[in-house]
């Protein structure tokens, strides 16, 4: 099976064979500027020495400052890093944001760390790589088990390092750190505003009331669990939902789930499965239950994949009978589904596009930092809206132009730019 920075490879491959780009300069294009690759020594409690594996792979800074999460997880490997970094180049540049991709993580599992080793983790990764960073060099973020914490344990390292208080260093701070308004919120809300513009644009979905228009999305996690609140808030019908332990669904005749109340019974129980959460009132209905698999099957409207990469593959994509497909998770469907639920006419919106509210918060949070001007959540809300939905629009036009699917359509305009960037810079 390709691994996942093949994968990538191959999208891009696919896009510069449809532009008639040269070889050789996709080549060039494809390759990380730089990787690093550090050890980084933890005392722990016990007074022993640990050393963790610690990666940062800067992919581009032609368009900008490198951007990117830092993840810790056990499973962080160098062509992880290399995967995520090259899709934040092409996502940074879908949304006509000014800065390159880069990702970096740490091969950690952060639950079996106390707040002091972890923190000390934390400042050990900025020490190994400050050279490096920057805020108009590279900004990251959080990412898989990474929050606003870690962030700001990273930013004062930094600012230490520099010798003066640095904010633009990281994003994705506490608010009480100047961290922006929104940026909880945003990865959901630009999906929401995605979804709002597709439903605009599709030629069935468009006739329909809002009311009649039903969603299913697997993953109630931060970006789940936030996007679902906005589909039910807006009046569209949500049949179902599904967390890693199962989930719930309807009939499309019943009152829509409510996301509100679902997640506070999450929060009692561990789960949603077979919980059934209607209006103002809750019930464990075991008729109810629903795999996390199962929901990918559903009759609805819209299917929201929103939980892990893989979950749409050549086994299961024959039976998805929803009319549009968005992507919030990294990589839900595989090349091979992909093919599939193109010639049965399903909208596949990519994920390079519906997931990028995270960045463009980021970004909104950068700004701030730099101009020492803050703005409120719903101002923040519209900025990214601003950003995200005229990047449909374009994506949706391109599409159509090239006669292709939204996924490689993206990739097209995503490589056009940077490209045309890299000539004018005088790169190529």
């Amino acid at each position: 099976m390709p691994t996942f920075f093949e994968n990538t490879k191959q999208l891009l491959e696919d896009a510069a064979q449809a532009l008639g780009l040269d070889k050789g300069i996709l080549t060039h294009i494809q390759q990380p500027k730089r990787i690093v690759h550090v050890s980084i020594p933890v005392k722990m409690d016990n007074g022993s020495i640990r050393i963790f594996e610690g990666y940062r792979v800067q992919h581009s800074d032609t368009l900008g400052p490198f951007k990117g999460g830092i993840r810790f997880a056990p499973e962080v490997n160098l062509d992880e890093v290399k995967a995520l970094a090259s899709l934040m180049t092409w996502k940074t540049s879908l949304v006509h944001l000014p800065y390159g991709g880069a990702k970096g993580g740490i091969a950690v599992n952060p639950k079996e760390l106390s707040a002091r080793e972890l923190e000390s983790l934390s400042r050990g990764y900025v020490q190994q790589l400050f050279h490096v960073l920057g805020p108009y060099r590279d900004v990251p973020a959080p990412d898989v088990n990474t929050n606003p914490q870690i962030m700001a344990w990273m930013t004062d390292e930094y600012s230490r390092l520099a010798g003066v208080t640095t904010l633009a260093s990281f994003t994705g701070k506490p608010i009480e750190f100047f961290g922006s308004q929104g940026r909880e919120v945003a990865t959901a809300y630009g999906a929401f505003v995605v979804l709002k513009t597709a439903l605009q644009q599709h030629p069935v979905l468009n006739k329909k009331k809002k009311a009649d228009i039903t969603c299913a999305i697997q993953g109630f996690g931060n970006a789940g669990s936030y996007l679902a609140k906005f589909i039910y808030d807006e009046g569209y019908k949500l049949l179902a939902v599904s967390d890693s332990k199962g989930g719930v669904a309807i009939e499309p005749s019943e009152e829509s789930l409510n996301p509100h109340l679902l997640a506070e019974q999450r929060a009692k129980n561990g789960t949603i499965a077979g919980v059934y959460c209607s209006k103002s009132v809750c019930d464990i209905r075991e008729d109810k239950k629903i795999g996390p698999q199962d929901i990918l099957e559903l009759e609805v409207d819209v299917l929201i994949p929103a939980a892990i990469e893989e979950q749409i593959t050549k086994k299961n994509a024959d039976r998805v009978k929803a009319q549009i497909v968005l992507e919030v998770a990294n990589g839900p469907t595989t090349r091979e589904a992909d093919a599939i639920l193109e010639k049965k006419g399903i909208w596949v919106v990519p994920d390079i596009l519906t997931n990028a509210g995270g960045v463009i918060g980021s970004y909104w949070e950068w700004v701030q930092n730099i101009t020492g001007t803050y703005w409120s959540e719903s101002e923040v809300l519209q900025k990214i809206e601003k950003i995200i939905a005229p990047a449909f629009e374009r994506l949706c036009d391109k599409q159509r132009a090239a006669k292709t699917s939204m996924r490689k359509a993206a990739y097209m305009l995503a490589l056009e730019r940077v490209h045309t960037t890299m000539k004018l810079r005088g790169e190529v």
